[in-house]
């Protein structure tokens, strides 16, 4: 068993504040109800910091999230809200242990209650949520907890990774293939976010790029 990713040092900068913005969305284009590629062309409101040990940056056409504060978890939001979505987006872990844990976020309310969606880079993943007044998070894959899959690109490399949060159905794809569908009633909508935790000390940085978030 892997160890509990705690809910630990949370900081309203991971959170962003809703702000209006033009009629017409550069990041909702061609059907899509959010869709970046950090390239630099437009701005989608992702919220870019450096406090307590992490670093949230878009450079180089990739939005990367560094941390070295062990076992907690470091995220950014678009500051949206949704209902029923699947997001698509490629991590590549560049650095760090790989004993860590990074991935999506679903039905962000705040910075107490959301979903989560995690691989590692030693091979595991788990669906957790987050939920106001309990002290770490609750994983809702088998047996509470991480579980192994070779279907996981381990240490440097990419995963692809795709995520639905429909109903109260929500699923974990890696590459193209299936690792976990779970039920969970406790959120129905909100905001969409990417997130990276170390569980050893050490460094974790992992790039995201090419970010697609259709309606089912």
């Amino acid at each position: 068993m892997r160890p509990l990713l705690l809910m630990v040092a949370l900081l309203s900068l991971a959170a962003c504040t809703i702000v209006s913005g033009p009629t017409t969305d550069a990041c909702n284009e061609s059907g899509a109800l959010l869709r970046d590629d950090f390239g630099g062309e437009q701005n989608c409101g992702w919220r870019e910091y450096n406090q307590g040990g992490a670093v949230v940056e878009i450079a180089d056409g990739t939005l990367n999230i560094s941390t070295s504060q062990t076992g907690q978890i470091w995220w950014t939001n678009v500051g949206r809200d949704f209902s029923d979505v699947i997001v698509t987006v490629q991590a590549r872990q560049t650095s760090g242990p790989n004993n860590n844990a990074y991935g999506v976020l679903c039905r962000y309310q705040d910075e107490n209650n959301f979903y989560i969606f995690l691989i590692s880079g030693d091979g595991y993943y788990a669906i957790g949520k987050y939920q106001a007044g309990e002290a770490q998070i609750t994983y809702l894959t088998p047996n509470q907890e991480y579980v192994f899959s070779d279907l996981i690109n381990q240490g440097v490399a990419t995963n692809l990774l795709r995520v639905s949060c429909v109903g109260n159905e929500l699923s974990l794809s890696v590459n193209g293939l299936p690792l976990a569908t779970v039920t969970d009633n406790t959120f129905i909508g909100g905001d969409v976010g990417l997130g990276v935790s170390t569980l050893e000390p050490g460094t974790a940085v992992v790039q995201f790029d090419d970010l697609l978030v259709l309606a089912p």
